[in-house]
């Protein structure tokens, strides 16, 4: 049976979002970003004309486009759309992955001889337009890296469908760029060799590949040839990853109880960047002396930042803990949880300040991830580590 995977996704979601809330925004030049040294979350096909792009630090892009509405951005918003558009589509198809707040994966495998796939996920695109009001775009074909591929390509509000036969035409072609594990520094590498089309890069020596970026290069030669095998992945929300602490004596120490939740906080906040998971329901748990055990949630805009999660994790902390008893064990819940790589609350969150996280990081992935944390989160002295468990 030939697989039939779609890859779909919302444009210029963000955007989207507040033109919905907000018509009078509708073919305006739109930035969503922090403030002037902030970052650009997402912009509008009128500034992109400009050459505005994500990412871009906020007084570059005003420079570009001085006449562009800049918006702060509505996290709440766009996670409560991004559901509304999960549910419309969960409905309708055999296995959906959720790659991120505004991407997802379709797997269609054997729908052609009930519905045909191409006409199947043209109605599901409708759907989500009629009862959304968000524009989406969607690329069918057999695996998911041709389909996002081919997602990019019919953008903005197009629909393209790939077959097995037309693959290589349709690849070769692109930029190596197109590639989603194709990063700056990769192209760079292959640029000054002379490789910039997908063809070029389809038609090298694996071995030369594979000296030249390591283990990686075998995959990235199999993507260059429209070959991927990777499964879709069911979409769940009950997925969650959590860290609890039992102390070695009871204690009330409320400064010390502080210290344990950052650091725990840090540790998964750190584990959900490195598999790429966001995260929107964070809860905390505290056991009294005497055993009993309380617990309270919360359910926040999709993020995987420490400090922004923290804060969350504070205010229910104080909440929960209000019998002046002893407590025996403290943890901390993350749930409801996506893939995605919107990692940084672009809205407020400084350009140094992105750029320290993934410093951060890059460390604790070398050195190990206790190499550097936080003040507030270092245990003391006696206090045992935290164990940490997913489920």
């Amino acid at each position: 049976m030939n697989r039939a995977i779609v890859h779909m996704d919302l444009d210029t979601f963000f955007v989207s979002c507040e033109r919905v809330k907000h018509s009078e925004l509708i073919g305006k030049p739109i930035i969503i970003g922090g403030g002037d040294r902030g970052v650009v979350a997402s912009c509008s096909y009128e500034t992109r004309f400009f050459g505005v792009r994500s990412a871009m630090p906020m007084k570059m892009a005003l420079k570009l486009c001085p006449d562009a509405k800049v918006i702060k951005g509505d996290m709440e918003l766009y996670s409560q759309k991004s559901q509304e558009v999960t549910e419309i589509i969960r409905e309708k198809v055999p296995v959906l992955e959720k790659a991120s707040v505004d991407e997802f994966y379709l797997d269609l495998s054997g729908m052609d001889k009930f519905f045909g796939c191409y006409k199947w996920t043209c109605e599901i695109a409708d759907s989500v337009r009629k009862n959304t009001g968000l524009p989406i775009s969607f690329a069918l074909s057999t695996n998911k890296t041709v389909s996002k591929i081919g997602t990019g390509e019919a953008k903005p509000a197009g629909k393209l469908e790939i077959d097995e036969p037309h693959i290589k035409p349709f690849l070769n072609p692109l930029s190596i760029r197109k590639i989603p594990m194709v990063g700056n520094a990769t192209f760079q590498l292959l640029s000054r060799i002379g490789v910039r089309k997908i063809q070029t890069l389809s038609e090298m020596p694996v071995e030369v590949l594979q000296q030249m970026i390591g283990k990686n290069g075998t995959e990235l030669w199999r993507k260059a040839n429209g070959i991927d095998e990777t499964p879709v992945v069911q979409y769940s929300e009950r997925k969650s990853i959590s860290t609890e602490h039992t102390f070695s004596q009871d204690t009330i120490d409320v400064q010390n109880m502080q210290s344990l939740l950052s650091g725990m906080v840090e540790q998964l906040c750190f584990q959900l960047r490195s598999e790429k998971w966001l995260t929107s329901v964070v809860t905390v748990k505290i056991r009294y002396a005497n055993f009993d055990t309380e617990t309270k949630q919360v359910k926040i805009p999709y993020t995987a930042v420490d400090h922004t999660i923290l804060k969350y994790v504070t205010e229910l902390f104080k909440k929960l803990y209000t019998r002046r008893m002893r407590l025996r064990l403290i943890g901390v819940r993350f749930s409801g949880l996506v893939h995605g790589n919107h990692q940084m609350n672009l809205f407020e969150d400084t350009e140094e300040l992105i750029n320290l996280y993934q410093a951060m990081d890059k460390m604790k992935i070398r050195f190990g991830k206790n190499a550097l944390g936080r003040a507030s989160g270092i245990l003391r002295e006696g206090a045992s580590e935290a164990s940490a468990k997913r489920v």
